[in-house]
């Protein structure tokens, strides 16, 4: 377990199927509910940093954290100068969590190159730390260059940094240059093997997905279409195949990689579902959540994948900590 913050417990913001506007009664009421943390993301929907500013306003004893944004989709400046506003209005709560994302959303979205990611993940960590601590940056990194910049005002208290990490050596660049690991679609059995690379010191911190449901069928159903669309990146295919899943996810990449959508996600066992999204009632869900903190997950991330007739008030509550 890493030192740096033990028993901690995540949600991810925003709430899928609220307007972001009408979550600041849920955001409120997650302190009281055992929550320590709520942990945004972006893509292809709402920011990354929104979400974070206004929760650090509606609760502000939670940690936050970006789960991830992008260091080849935001230049340099623009994610020190969006990290130093939030880390002034979350003094010291605040993560800096970034990662590369995947070359569809890089080079397909953006026409942006995907590449040397393993270096533009430590540059970009060497120059928001320098930045962030309020120094004049003037620097020839391997991936990009900085030339007399100087975040004005800088951040009384600068954030944590974190680098998503799927792999060793993302994992180790991770724990020497940041301290706190970010990872992805990985079950309670797989926690030990990342954190052997990691070691003992670095904060694993992991989105944990929940499709609260009786109804197994359905949430088979949600779980095979959401781990077709990560599971297929070859970056996750090369974690899975690490963590010694070749075998079990190579039928689906073949008919994947065919062009054969349907048959992609037939090839998805039962058993991968149930291994990498709870699902079940409340209270069971809630139990396995807490199987990741007892094989040495620091801060699982709880993201509610909506079933049919989910309230989801109800959820957040139900799988809160309190």
């Amino acid at each position: 377990m890493g030192s740096q913050s033990l028993s901690r417990w995540g949600l991810t913001l925003p709430l899928t199927g609220v307007p972001l506007a009408e979550q600041r009664d849920l955001v409120s009421a997650l302190p009281d509910l055992g929550y320590t943390d709520a942990w945004s993301a972006e893509l292809n929907g709402i920011d990354a940093f929104t979400p974070l500013t206004l929760a650090s306003q509606w609760a502000p004893q939670l940690r936050l954290g970006t789960a991830i944004v992008g260091v080849y989709t935001r230049a340099p400046v623009a994610l020190a100068v969006s990290a130093g506003a939030l880390a002034a209005l979350a003094p010291g709560r605040f993560v800096m969590g970034i990662g590369t994302s995947s070359r569809v959303a890089v080079e397909q979205w953006n026409g942006i190159p995907f590449e040397k990611p393993y270096q533009r993940s430590r540059d970009m960590l060497r120059f928001l730390r320098e930045a962030l601590d309020g120094n004049k940056v003037s620097r020839e990194y391997e991936t990009f260059s900085v030339d007399g910049f100087r975040l004005d005002p800088a951040p009384q208290v600068p954030p944590a940094l974190a680098l998503a990490a799927l792999r060793p050596g993302m994992v180790r660049l991770a724990a020497a240059e940041a301290g706190i690991a970010i990872t992805n679609w990985l079950s309670p059995s797989d926690v030990p093997k990342v954190r052997g690379v990691a070691g003992p010191d670095c904060e694993l911190v992991a989105r944990i997905f929940v499709c609260p449901t009786e109804d197994s069928g359905t949430a088979r159903y949600i779980g095979r279409r959401v781990l077709a669309a990560y599971l297929t990146v070859p970056v996750y295919a090369a974690f899975h195949e690490w963590l010694g899943r070749g075998e079990v996810i190579a039928p689906m990449l073949a008919a994947w990689n065919a062009g054969d959508r349907k048959g992609a996600l037939a090839a998805i066992p039962d058993e991968l579902v149930d291994e990498l999204v709870i699902h079940g009632p409340l209270d069971y869900c809630g139990e396995r959540v807490a199987a990741y903190h007892a094989a040495g997950l620091d801060t699982p991330v709880i993201a509610i994948l909506p079933a049919p007739g989910l309230d989801m008030a109800e959820a957040v509550r139900r799988l809160g900590r309190s």
